[in-house]
């Protein structure tokens, strides 16, 4: 049977007084009822009175449980002593010096019950200069081990099944201030039946506390935390078989755990220290680092792990000191690829091999396209565009791509800043090497190069309100002599990326025309139609065209001008149409650019227009009928 309580929220408390009024007030906020939560506070031996004010806070709520202890050293010990206490459907462990977002634990009690989940993530925000451990975007109900990114965080604020804890005895390592959470998280998410998450809600407030007291701040013995990294291995190894699995929860490792301590932690260590940790860590790479993690890897962590499996740790002093201390120059660039500027790059003494220092993979085009607007048949687009980590932007190389059926037309740019700015000009009628650009969808992308490594991209919509709207076709005009061309802009349905539709292939001409046919009791219909055509020129020939099947279409002028905003009003009345019922097309014609656009009534439905005998033939033929009856009378 379920608990009463929905959740049970664990605070580990050792030292942390200046935040607990900002962490439990957090909790107290919850928009899941006080009846539903339950809070169990475990002091660890504080000495900042902590203890005391959680004495006081419990006496005026009753939901909160304070249980006191000797200090042990770490978070571990705290947190299954709450574990122990607990009652509730759900476990969140929350630390002490951190806080909930509003509405966090409605969200995500509701997404487990929804969803019947036994591990919940929730979206965390670093606050004074911490950061989240990984951007959470995308709400899921279920998500993989394996291809998204939950298994990089395996820090304990999560919300859990307190039943799947139970079943498989999960405790967090007691007293450890490092990595105390990793086994506990790492063995729940093998075992858990479904994992979700919520990143549409920020959840949980990560404090950087800025005096180095973070547990993630201090230093260790860090021969002893790679034995205990290598049990965490050891035991991912004995869940998840060999293979591109198991090489993606060991790639997060090896960032994390593995390799993460081989920089300032290693340096600090005098030389029987550094060659002690390469020791300790030469059979975790051995081990568990195959040519995929390997590759996967950056070449900063790439080159550690290959001279820490070689066991040369001068190699790795100075690679780590090039990193950390003084800093790397330019990448070097060569033949399409890049190489990070390490010591004894193509050194034939140390015999490394390329591939450690590759980090094309690794080069980031950021780009964002600010604006775009039409200047003309000249389409202006003002963007930023950059290669991060490859020198400085100015340097840089930047182009649109045009492309369309196999065939691409590269227009460059000019930058405008330092910083990636550039601004470029797609003339529709000359961007083809001096001619017109085909009829056709066109796809836009941008390209940045720097020397010879090129990256490129889609193009974005950018993110101004403004173009949010529905996309409207125009007409650009070229040099006097030319047809004008209709010309659109319009952004992919799925991503949002930037297209140019010439011709109007996709986006219809005029799209909102819409009309009326009023009858006339004595003389011809008149119609009238409204339509938008940004570009089309005042003067210019609008004319209506009747269809009806198994006949010849038939023009009548329309009269009325396009205003400035290329909205355009026109008027006819229907003279010399033979009877029948006719739908209503507007025609556009302009030197040599002729186009027919379909008319819809107010509702929507195909303007159509019903035309009756002339008046005098009406009457002829009515009087015909009338002879006909008295000729067809007999007389009496």
């Amino acid at each position: 049977m379920s608990s009463p309580v929905s959740v049970s929220v664990v605070v580990p408390v050792h030292n942390t007084r200046r935040f607990l009024q900002r962490c439990f007030d957090s909790v107290a906020a919850q928009t899941l009822t006080a009846d539903r939560i339950e809070v169990i506070a475990v002091d660890d031996g504080s000495t900042d009175d902590s203890g005391d004010w959680l004495d006081a806070w419990a006496a005026e709520h009753p939901n909160t449980t304070v249980i006191h202890q000797p200090a042990s050293g770490g978070a571990g010990k705290p947190r299954n002593v709450g574990i122990e206490a607990a009652t509730g459907d759900y476990l969140f462990f929350l630390d002490s010096d951190d806080y909930l977002g509003p509405e966090a634990l409605e969200r995500l009690v509701a997404m487990a019950e929804e969803q019947d989940s036994d591990v919940v993530y929730g979206r965390i925000v670093g606050i004074n200069g911490r950061a989240a451990p990984v951007d959470l975007r995308t709400t899921s109900g279920e998500v993989s081990l394996y291809d998204s990114p939950v298994y990089w965080t395996l820090a304990a604020y999560k919300l859990w099944r307190r039943s799947l804890v139970e079943e498989y005895r999960l405790r967090f390592t007691e007293g450890r201030l490092l990595g105390e959470d990793v086994p506990f998280s790492a063995h729940a998410l093998l075992h858990a039946r479904r994992i979700s998450v919520v990143a549409d809600h920020d959840c949980y407030y990560l404090e950087g506390r800025g005096d180095g007291t973070n547990a993630t701040e201090q230093d260790a013995d860090w021969v002893a935390q790679l034995a205990y990294v290598g049990e965490v291995l050891e035991m991912v190894a004995a869940h998840v078989p060999a293979g591109p699995e198991r090489d993606k929860l060991m790639e997060r490792h090896f960032h994390g755990e593995v390799l993460g301590m081989f920089a300032e932690p290693y340096l600090a260590r005098d030389e029987a220290g550094r060659e002690a940790m390469v020791r300790a860590a030469a059979p975790l790479v051995e081990a568990y680092l195959t040519e995929r993690v390997s590759a996967a890897l950056p070449p900063r962590l790439r080159l550690r792990a290959h001279l820490i499996g070689a066991g040369r740790a001068p190699e790795l002093t100075a690679v780590i000191t090039a990193d950390t201390v003084d800093g790397l120059g330019p990448a070097l660039i060569e033949d399409g690829r890049a190489f990070a500027a390490y010591p004894f790059f193509r050194d034939p003494a140390a015999g490394l091999p390329d591939e450690l220092y590759d980090l094309t993979s690794r080069v980031v085009l950021r780009q964002e396209l600010a604006s775009y607007d039409w200047d003309g048949p000249v389409l202006r687009l003002r963007g930023t565009a950059r290669l991060d980590g490859v020198g400085g932007a100015e340097e840089q190389d930047v182009s649109l791509l045009l492309r369309r059926q196999g065939h691409t037309i590269r227009i460059p740019a000019a930058r405008t800043d330092e910083r990636g700015g550039y601004e470029a000009a797609v003339d529709v009628n000359r961007a083809a090497e001096g001619l017109r650009l085909d009829d056709g969808i066109w796809t836009v992308r941008v390209a940045v190069a720097a020397g010879s490594l090129v990256k490129e991209a889609w193009l974005p919509r950018p993110k101004a309100a403004e173009y949010d709207a529905a996309p409207v076709p125009r007409i650009v005009h070229g040099t006097p002599g030319e047809p004008p061309q209709a010309a659109t802009v319009f952004h992919s349905e799925a991503h949002q990326h930037v297209n140019l539709d010439l011709g109007a292939t996709r986006i219809p001409l005029a799209g909102d025309a819409r009309g009326t046919a009023a009858a006339r009791v004595v003389g011809a219909p008149v119609l009238e139609a409204t339509a938008t055509i940004p570009g089309w020129p005042a003067g210019a020939p609008v004319d209506f065209v009747l269809h009806a099947p198994g006949r010849a279409p038939f023009s009548t002028p329309a009269v009325g001008v396009a205003d400035p905003d290329g909205r355009l009003r026109v008027r006819s009345q229907v003279r010399g149409v033979p009877e029948g019922e006719w739908q209503v097309r507007l025609r556009i014609r302009d030197r040599g650019f002729s186009r027919e656009l379909p008319v819809h009534s107010a509702d929507g439905v195909a303007l159509t227009v019903r035309v009756p005998l002339p008046l005098h033939r009406r009457l002829g033929r009515q009087a015909r009928r009338t002879v006909s009856r008295i000729v067809r009378t007999p007389a009496r």
